[in-house]
């Protein structure tokens, strides 16, 4: 027997709002899939930060940017700037925030049960 599943983010099981962050849930597969938007003056460590607790990001993402642009930078001094039609995948321990004017829309297969989420 086939098994189909499909979904819209227009109707999504789950959405979080810190600030200047929307995220949109749907379950799938036994999992989440997120659509994530990032408004202009988005950072991670202003508007995530306060909501989870951790100094810098600890979820593991990797997903598509459909469009806008973020950059992100580690402790290292590993830094990229993901722009819209990349896919990427962005490990634990990092800062991000939106470059220009544009909000970074993106959709995420893998991090998104925990971004921002309290205590994650």
């Amino acid at each position: 027997m086939a098994t189909l599943e499909h979904r819209d983010f227009g109707s999504p099981d789950e959405t979080r709002r810190p600030d200047k962050t929307t995220v949109e849930l749907v379950n799938m597969a036994g999992g989440q899939i997120g659509r994530y938007t990032f408004q202009p003056g988005w950072k991670w460590s202003d508007c995530i930060k306060p909501v989870v607790g951790t100094d810098t990001c600890q979820v593991e993402h990797v997903g598509y940017c459909i469009s806008g642009s973020i950059h992100v930078a580690y402790g290292d001094g590993t830094e990229a700037d993901i722009t819209g039609g990349e896919v990427y995948r962005i490990g634990p321990g990092h800062d991000a925030w939106v470059v220009g004017n544009e909000p970074m829309m993106s959709v995420e297969f893998q991090g998104a049960a925990n971004y921002a989420k309290p205590g994650s």
